[in-house]
């Protein structure tokens, strides 16, 4: 099987998508000049109709990709930066994730909000959160966080053909890293996490970014403490069954998520897994996330963001 970075894998996506679907177009801002790469070449291939650039106004191309798909259409909305979402937060998270149930299930809304998150570019608080929390508490969108190139091209894939609002977070630490990508057509169901290591004494369950520090981590603890490590690929649909069955493996959690430690989805996991499965812990469930601060650049994001470290220092004080 052939190998190509997470970038172009998302790259492949979007053109095969658009060849497949005449519905299916891209708009935002800089998608004509490929912003990170991931819209490169499209507009050479599909023209300036299906590949729309935008001005600096996130309400409004969130307003056209709304729009668009209650007409029938698939757009791919991309914020460039993820951060960017919270000024079309009316659009995104009280329109499109809400217009289905209130309209009594007569209009579908295929449309795909996609943006880079994540620090460790030392682009500072506007250009490196990770918008995770404000999606998952609005009821009706669908969250995918692919943390290698096989999972970005087959969840986006997904995202495209599914009939409901998706946010679709790649992480831009990520932009460079190479894996195995078939040729042929796939894609990856959501909601169906996958083990990515097998253990026995602690349950690491991290997304994007954190599935390899905690892949790190786990290696780096190899013959001392045996580490299982879960990636979920989409937060919502949460695949829980998988992450319930690996805690009664092994009676114990550590929660690595990039987003804020306060109110974010490693607070929101480690609750179900308090009221679902507490009689098969061993110890407190731990998280590693960013500290409540603002993400600023420089060298102060090394103290603020989670790292492979920081991952084996919650796997030991569970085991302790």
């Amino acid at each position: 099987m052939r190998e190509i970075m997470y970038v172009q894998a998302i790259n492949e996506a979007l053109v095969e998508e658009m060849r497949r679907d005449e519905k299916v177009f891209v708009v935002g801002e800089s998608v004509q000049g490929g912003s990170f790469g991931a819209t490169s070449g499209l507009v050479q291939q599909f023209g300036p109709d299906r590949v729309l650039d935008t001005p600096i106004c996130e309400t409004g191309l969130a307003g056209v990709g709304l729009g668009a798909s209650m007409a029938g259409y698939r757009p791919v909305v991309d914020f460039m930066f993820a951060d960017f979402m919270y000024v079309a937060g009316d659009e995104v998270f009280l329109k499109a994730a809400q217009w289905h149930f209130l309209h009594g299930g007569r209009v579908n809304l295929p449309v795909v909000f996609m943006g880079a998150v994540g620090g460790g570019m030392m682009l500072a608080n506007e250009h490196s959160q990770i918008p995770s929390a404000p999606v998952l508490h609005s009821p009706g969108i669908k969250l995918a966080v692919p943390s290698t190139p096989y999972d970005a091209k087959g969840l986006l894939k997904t995202a495209i053909r599914d009939n409901n609002p998706v946010c679709f977070f790649w992480h831009k630490m990520l932009l460079g890293l190479t894996g195995d990508v078939p040729e042929d057509d796939y894609t990856v169901p959501f909601g169906v996490a996958e083990v990515k290591r097998e253990g026995s004494d602690v349950t690491v369950v991290a997304n994007s970014l954190m599935v390899h520090y905690a892949l790190q981590a786990a290696q780096q603890l190899e013959g001392k403490i045996s580490v299982e490590v879960i990636d979920p690929r989409t937060l919502e649909p949460l695949d829980f069954e998988t992450i319930l069955k690996s805690v009664k493996k092994t009676g114990r959690v550590v929660i690595a998520d990039e987003d804020t430690e306060r109110c974010g989805f490693a607070g929101e996991l480690g609750f179900q897994i308090m009221e679902k499965a507490f009689d098969s812990l061993d110890a407190p469930v731990r998280r590693v996330c960013a500290a409540n601060y603002p993400i600023a650049g420089g060298y102060i994001e090394q103290h603020i963001l989670p790292n492979a470290q920081k991952i084996i220092a919650a796997i030991e004080a569970v085991m302790d």
